[in-house]
């Protein structure tokens, strides 16, 4: 009996790690850590934002050609700089027929230097009401690591 009851206990702290491993790479997908100060005062360097993806592990959980609106904070892959930029939808513009976000940080005097095509986009930050769902600080970790 004691032998049964063992089993089944290691069973339950294996079935535990796993279920702790999986919610850890979900969640991981789902947090951008802020890198420089661009949209300040909404976040800040260090930051981390949680954010909803156009593909996670095969999922789409928005559209980018329709779901992504005027004030959204989206994370782009930018033609201009290296990492992912997030920053926030100023406009959205029709270009030789084709839908394109412009798109500013709070902090930049001047818009992106590109209009960005909804391919670009990867993810936006997720509003709760009219609040942006932010982190503080524990992203400096993460850059303290990458060197940033």
């Amino acid at each position: 009996m004691n032998k049964q009851k063992s089993n089944v206990n290691l069973y339950k702290e294996i079935l535990s790690y796993a279920v702790i491993l999986i919610l850890a790479v979900l969640l991981s997908a789902h947090l951008s850590v802020v890198v420089s100060g661009s949209m300040e005062p909404s976040f800040y360097r260090g930051d981390i934002v949680a954010t909803e993806n156009v593909d996670t592990y095969g999922i789409q959980e928005f559209n980018p050609y329709t779901d992504v609106n005027v004030n959204d904070v989206v994370v782009y892959n930018a033609k201009w700089y290296s990492e992912p930029v997030i920053h926030r939808v100023i406009d959205i513009q029709q270009i030789n027929g084709s839908k394109y976000y412009i798109i500013k940080g709070d902090n930049n005097e001047v818009q992106d230097p590109y209009p960005v095509s909804p391919d670009q986009i990867k993810s936006k930050v997720i509003k709760i009401g009219d609040s942006l769902l932010i982190i503080p600080k524990l992203g400096y970790i993460t850059l303290l690591f990458r060197g940033l």
